[in-house]
């Protein structure tokens, strides 16, 4: 056991951010052990919470890449090119993320995924504790107590890194400490998973390479591909009716029945796909979505969160994983670059926190996108647009999809620039209905007026 080592650190969590934590801060020769609250996923089972499947991105990537651990996740991930968007009436239609495959996301199953980052953390020379769940912490002992096999087990520590995701019992901890400023914006949606099997062949009964999207307004469907040749779906819609619109909510739509009535309505072409809608509906819970936002993230050289422990956020803009990620490459280089874990601490919070935050406005608006917009006219010429001015402006025009996913840059300058970016084309295109009347010169200028060259964090 590490004890008080000045060596040694302690992760709450064995998710996908403490295991991959666990490994970057090994590669580096620290002592790291993780304690979980969950049994070994190895042995038992994945026992996760939400399954929403999860969209690899250039920032998780280059994460993974750092723990050697890119290529085993990729044999498991499945390429998205895009949107697959399937309108109510009508033909679907591909909405390519980037220029080719070069600029592609990777579906990813959350237990394979956390599997794989185990097995790195333990070849790094990570302990892992499972059937460990944290219940109290005594920051002037240095000691923290962990419930396991019908008993609590003390252990000391020098410093705990918080990745006990968004229901974080550190987090909690620490708030008995310090306030933290801590405040949960629910979203007042829900999601409910469920499932596309394999054809009777063995292969994908739709477009494989393509995150498949039904939108309908304030409601929508998702389908993420799975290396099984399955697809999960989730259903989401608000939880309540407030009597503004007719609108399916979780109250209305409210057993089996009503699913599949609901299906019939307005997912026709899914529900062939999904025999076993009956089933899965009744049997799948229904899930909460929140962005969580703290002041503070540490206390002192005690504590840091990172992760959902920290910075939760809706699943919209597909981020939160490879923010996390993103989140461990930082706080392992801040503990690398300073004397002390107070100051790393410190500085990973104020490096990272304006990124956060950015990210988790982006997702609440890509929910708007995603459900009502991707079939808009006007959305769709503004995306044409935006292309086109990729094409002429390589550089300084880049799509607010592309900053935030195929880049790393920081999520705070994508949504700076998005914002500038997003009044360019929304004036550009008004009263228009091809790119026929875009006056391009103004067009341009405006573009090299407003916008700078601008090079990825590479």
């Amino acid at each position: 056991m590490t004890g008080t080592d000045p060596r040694s650190l302690t992760i709450v969590g064995a998710g996908l951010a403490g295991a991959l934590l666990a490994t970057l801060l090994a590669q580096r020769g620290w002592r790291v052990d993780v304690f979980e609250r969950r049994g070994d996923p190895r042995l038992h089972g994945y026992a996760g919470g939400r399954s929403i499947n999860l969209a690899l991105a250039e920032r998780g990537l280059h994460a993974l890449r750092a723990a050697d651990a890119a290529d085993a996740v990729l044999k498991q991930a499945v390429m998205m090119r895009g949107r697959m968007v399937h309108p109510l009436h009508g033909q679907p239609q591909l909405q390519r993320y980037g220029r080719d495959d070069s600029e592609v996301i990777w579906s990813v199953a959350r237990g394979e995924l956390n599997i794989t980052l185990i097995d790195a953390a333990e070849a790094a020379g990570a302990t892992l504790h499972f059937d460990r769940g944290l219940e109290s912490v005594d920051f002037d002992g240095r000691t923290a107590s962990y419930r396991g096999d019908r008993k609590l087990h003390t252990h000391p520590f020098n410093a705990l890194l918080g990745c006990d995701g968004a229901g974080s019992t550190l987090r909690a901890q620490m708030a008995a400490r310090r306030d933290l400023g801590e405040r949960t914006e629910w979203l007042g949606h829900g999601y409910k998973e469920l499932e596309i099997p394999p054809a009777r062949d063995g292969g994908f009964r739709i477009e494989p390479n393509a995150l498949h999207i039904w939108p309908r307004g304030r409601y929508m469907c998702i389908a993420l591909p799975n290396d099984e040749r399955n697809f999960t779906v989730t259903l989401f819609m608000a939880l309540h009716g407030d009597g503004s619109n007719d609108d399916p909510d979780f109250d209305s739509v409210a057993t089996a029945a009503d699913a599949r009535a609901l299906f019939e309505r307005d997912f026709a072409d899914a529900l062939p796909l999904i025999p076993e809608l009956e089933r899965d509906f009744e049997a799948n819970p229904i899930g909460s979505l929140a962005t969580l936002r703290l002041d503070r993230w540490h206390l002192g050289g005690d504590a840091v969160l990172l992760g959902d422990a920290a910075h939760a956020m809706v699943p919209f803009h597909g981020q939160g994983m490879n923010c996390a990620f993103e989140d461990c490459v930082a706080l392992a280089d801040c503990i690398k670059s300073h004397a002390g874990l107070a100051e790393a601490f410190a500085a990973f919070e104020a490096a990272r926190k304006p990124d956060a935050s950015a990210i988790q406005d982006m997702a609440l608006e890509n929910y708007i996108e995603m459900r009502d917009l991707v079939d808009d006219p006007d959305f769709l010429l503004q995306q044409s647009l935006e292309r086109k001015l990729q094409e002429r402006h390589p550089g300084r025009f880049i799509p607010h999809y592309s900053m935030v996913t195929f880049m790393r840059i920081p999520y705070s300058v994508a949504l700076e620039r998005s914002n500038v970016q997003r009044a360019i084309l929304v004036a550009a295109t008004r009263g228009l209905d091809s790119l026929d009347g875009v006056d391009w010169a103004a067009v341009d200028a405006q573009v090299e007026r407003q916008l700078t060259p601008l090079a990825d964090d590479a």
